[in-house]
């Protein structure tokens, strides 16, 4: 009878097998960039908030739901139009990417006045927070793929072997990015597992400190790596910061998904992911970082790169 899989182990192949499946899926993505990338990430997140919008109702919340949805897909379209050097007024289509975070939540606030009952705080921010968490960070994933700038990969020159895609600076700094999270998870499952002891919060009674420092130091260590190849100054130390930092906004926003999961009464955001759970379940660990990436590879990179 040993050689009968059971519900456990089914559970597991079909975790590994949608996990695997999912990393082969993102990273063709990723080295396609342009519209490919925009479209998935829109796609993405349009799961994403269907579920959210799903918890929010479960807590008695009547969020805006189509017009957020819209606003958002408006939100990541505006900013692929922006970031892209192919595009005529692009400074222009950059005021108006820049102007509908706020003139979205605007709209939202309108729709709620005109239902029959009156939106709620509650609604509001549900509403609102929609925007934020699954329109205006994960568009930041769209800016880093775009980026063009040599000066922030400088070893990077040519196609990728076999493949023939270009390297720029923004394919390796969004590859660099997920692997970082990646790493992050490995490491904070693998020294959980083994050495995890004290439970990292309330929220999330299976997370340990000592699995959490994990991830921090298989970032860590990824990140120099990465910073060496790229070719920064002072790469290895630079590229360790900044697999902590990573690590910290993946932790950051896994257990904050994981609070709307324990308010809302739920185990999973949802079912579409074999293994899994949801779309949110799945994600939650890339919805902070890319902004985090961004700002530090595009303000605070370049000022160390001259000193």
């Amino acid at each position: 009878m040993s050689g009968i899989p059971t519900p456990r182990n089914r559970t597991s192949l079909a975790r590994l097998a949608s996990g695997w499946a999912a990393g082969g899926v993102g990273a063709l993505i990723i080295l396609l960039g342009g519209w490919w990338f925009t479209v998935a990430v829109g796609v993405i997140v349009q799961l994403g908030l269907l579920e959210f919008f799903r918890m929010a109702r479960f807590k008695g919340m009547r969020p805006a739901a189509r017009t957020t949805l819209v606003a958002v897909q408006l939100l990541l379209v505006s900013t692929m139009v922006a970031t892209s050097n192919h595009w005529p007024a692009g400074d222009q289509v950059g005021d108006v990417a820049a102007a509908v975070l706020p003139a979205s939540g605007a709209v939202i606030c309108g729709w709620l006045l005109l239902q029959p009952l009156t939106g709620t705080i509650a609604d509001i921010a549900a509403s609102i927070f929609g925007l934020f968490y699954l329109g205006f960070l994960p568009s930041h994933w769209i800016k880093l793929r775009a980026i063009t700038d040599p000066a922030l990969a400088p070893r990077l020159t040519g196609s990728i072997a076999g493949l023939g895609w270009p390297w720029t600076s923004g394919l390796a700094l969004t590859l660099l990015a997920a692997i970082l999270i990646v790493a992050t998870d490995i490491g904070s499952y693998g020294i959980g597992r083994r050495w995890g002891r004290r439970p990292l919060s309330p929220i999330s009674p299976g997370k340990t400190i000592e699995g959490a420092l994990g991830g921090v130091g298989c970032a860590a260590l990824v990140g120099a790596v990465g910073g060496v190849l790229l070719g920064w100054r002072m790469g290895w130390l630079l590229g360790a910061l900044l697999g902590v930092v990573v690590a910290v906004f993946a932790v950051v926003g896994d257990l904050t998904e994981s609070m709307m999961k324990r308010d809302a009464g739920v185990k999973d955001s949802g079912d579409a992911i074999p293994g899994h759970g949801g779309i949110l379940d799945r994600i939650d660990s890339y919805l902070f970082v890319p902004a985090v990436v961004y700002s530090l590879v595009t303000l605070v990179l370049p000022l160390s790169q001259r000193l």
